[in-house]
């Protein structure tokens, strides 16, 4: 017997590669300011390092949500399940 559940969501090869590609850059540009911050580089362009990292982890949540809502919320909606709005805006707001 199980004592959690996890929700499960198939997802396109080619979106499950672009959706790596782009976390992996994301990580190669962490690691990069890591080591900027180790040889105490300048903080003007390690902030700069940062708001690139962010974005590119923006993007990643962007193509998630837009195939959550493409997949998941039209399905649920669609079977009458209204619940999924309030998961919805719950998952909006922590990214506004």
């Amino acid at each position: 017997m199980s004592c959690c559940h996890t929700k499960r969501t198939p997802r396109s090869e080619e979106l499950r590669r672009n959706l790596t590609r782009r976390l992996n850059r994301a990580i190669g540009q962490l690691n990069g300011i890591k080591a900027m911050l180790e040889e105490d580089r300048y903080c003007g362009d390690v902030l700069m390092q940062l708001a690139a990292a962010e974005s590119a982890l923006r993007s990643v949540s962007r193509l998630v949500l837009q195939d959550h809502l493409e997949t998941c919320v039209v399905e649920r909606v669609r079977e009458g399940d209204t619940e999924v709005i309030d998961e919805l805006m719950t998952l909006l707001k922590q990214f506004s």
